[in-house]
C-alpha cells in the first residue's frame, strides 16, 4: 500500500457557465423562453445546467430531485466480493512479499491490479474470494508511473467478472466504497465516504520497499483506506468499478487531521493501460510481460554522465557479472546511458533471460564492456 507523503493539487472539476441572452416583447419573450426551457432541459439532461443572465431584480432559483438514499455497504459489498481476489507476492533474493487486492476482468482469469503490489515479484499467487481456490500467476505487464499492472492467473475458468463503470461520471461528494484484503487478512474489507478529489496529486510512499513516487489523477475519498486493499476496488452504489485504489493517507497527515483519505487510479484511465498491454506493444511508460533486472542499486554519476552502481546485490545478474560499487554504467547495447532514468528506461524495455552489453566506466578511468543476462525481479 503506498502512503500519501504530500498532497499536491487535489482538483475538481465544476459545471462551466456560458453566457445567454435575454428576451423582451410580448409574443417573442413567450417564443424564447419555450425555446429556453426546453434547450435547458436538454442542457440539465446532461448534467451542465447553463447560467442564463437575469435582471437585478430576479430571483433565482435550482431544480433539484429526491435526495439518493445512503449507499448500502453490505449489499454493494457483497455484490461485488465474488469478482476480486486475494494476491500474494514474493521477491527474492531480498525476502520480500506483499499482500493486496485485484479485480477479476475476465473469466479466464486476467486480474487488474497495482503495480507496487506484484513490482518486482518473482512468484505471485492469487487467492479467489468467491471460491477460495489459489492460482499461481503470471505478470502480463505494468505502467509503474500510473501504478497499474494487469497480471493472468493459470488454469483458471469461470470466474465471476467484475462490472467496471466509468470515472468520468464522478462528481464531488459522490458515495463510493473501497473495497480489499485490508491488512492482508484473506477476507475484504469495505470502507466508504464521499468523493473530495478528482484530479489529486500526491508523493506516495511504498511502505514495503520505502520507495517514493508521484501520483497524478487520482479520486480522493474521505475513507480509512488501509494496507493490503492496494489493488482493490473503489465502487460506486450500483456496484460498478470506477477505480483502483492506489493509498491512503500517511500518517503526518493523520497526524495533522488530514484524513483518513484514500486515493485510487480512475478506472478509464487503468483501462487504457490494460489495452495497451493487451496489444503487446510496449511504450515508454507500459512495459510488457515481468521485470528484468541487473540487480543494482544506482544513482546518478557526478563526474561523468552515466548510473554509478551503488550496491550490486549479491546472487543476481550484476554480481555474477563482476560489477563493483564505484564503477558507472554508461552505455546498454551501445545506447547512451547518461542518468540513473535512462538506464531504468532502456531496462524497461527488455525482458528477463534478454542478454545487454554494458559499457562500464571504472573510479580509476579505465573502460570496459560486460555482458550480463537479466533475471526477474524488482526494477533497479
Amino acid at each position: 500500500m503506498y502512503d500519501d507523503m504530500s498532497r499536491t493539487g487535489p482538483a475538481g472539476p465544476y459545471p462551466a457557465r456560458g453566457p445567454g441572452s435575454e428576451g423582451n416583447g410580448g409574443r417573442t419573450l413567450a417564443l424564447l423562453l419555450v425555446a429556453i426551457l426546453g434547450f435547458t432541459a436538454f442542457l440539465g439532461y446532461n448534467g451542465g445546467l447553463t447560467h442564463w443572465p437575469l435582471r437585478a431584480d430576479s430571483v433565482t432559483a435550482t431544480l433539484l430531485g429526491p435526495p439518493l438514499p445512503p449507499l448500502d455497504a453490505e449489499h454493494v459489498s457483497n455484490a461485488v466480493e465474488p469478482a476480486l481476489v486475494n494476491i500474494t507476492a514474493a521477491v527474492r533474493p531480498y525476502g520480500l512479499s506483499a499482500a493486496g487486492s485485484g479485480i477479476v476482468l475476465t473469466a479466464q482469469g486476467q486480474v487488474l491490479t497495482s503495480h507496487h503490489v506484484i513490482k518486482g515479484a518473482d512468484r505471485v499467487t492469487v487467492a479467489d474470494v468467491g471460491t477460495g481456490a489459489v492460482y499461481p500467476a503470471v505478470v502480463l505487464g505494468y505502467d509503474s508511473g500510473a501504478d497499474i499492472a494487469l497480471i493472468e492467473l493459470s488454469g483458471a475458468a469461470g470466474l465471476p467478472v467484475a462490472r467496471l463503470g466509468s470515472s468520468s461520471t464522478l462528481r464531488i461528494g459522490d458515495e463510493l466504497l473501497a473495497i480489499g484484503n485490508a491488512g492482508g487478512t484473506g477476507s475484504p474489507t469495505a470502507v466508504g465516504g464521499a468523493v473530495t478529489g478528482l484530479d489529486s496529486a500526491i508523493v506516495a510512499r511504498n511502505s514495503a520497499d520505502l520507495s517514493r513516487k508521484s501520483l497524478h489523477g487520482l479520486i480522493e475519498v474521505s475513507a480509512a483506506v488501509s494496507a493490503g486493499q492496494s489493488g482493490g476496488a473503489l465502487v460506486d452504489r450500483y456496484g460498478a468499478v470506477v477505480g483502483v485504489v492506489t493509498a491512503a493517507s500517511g500518517e503526518i497527515q493523520k497526524a495533522l487531521g488530514q484524513g483518513p483519505n484514500g486515493y485510487a487510479v480512475p478506472i478509464d484511465a487503468a483501462m487504457a493501460i490494460v489495452r495497451q498491454i493487451r496489444s503487446g506493444t510496449p511504450t515508454d511508460t507500459v512495459h510488457i510481460g515481468p521485470t528484468a533486472t541487473l540487480g543494482i542499486i544506482t544513482s546518478d554519476a557526478r563526474r561523468t554522465p552515466g548510473a554509478q552502481i551503488e550496491v550490486a546485490v549479491y546472487g543476481m545478474p550484476a554480481y555474477a557479472a563482476g560489477l563493483t560499487e564505484g564503477e558507472v554504467i554508461t552505455a546498454i547495447d551501445g545506447q547512451p546511458v547518461d542518468t540513473t532514468g535512462a538506464l531504468k528506461a532502456a531496462l524497461n524495455l527488455r525482458k528477463p533471460e534478454d542478454t545487454v552489453r554494458l559499457d562500464i566506466s571504472a573510479p580509476g578511468g579505465g573502460t570496459r564492456t560486460v555482458i550480463v543476462k537479466l533475471a526477474v525481479g524488482p526494477p533497479n
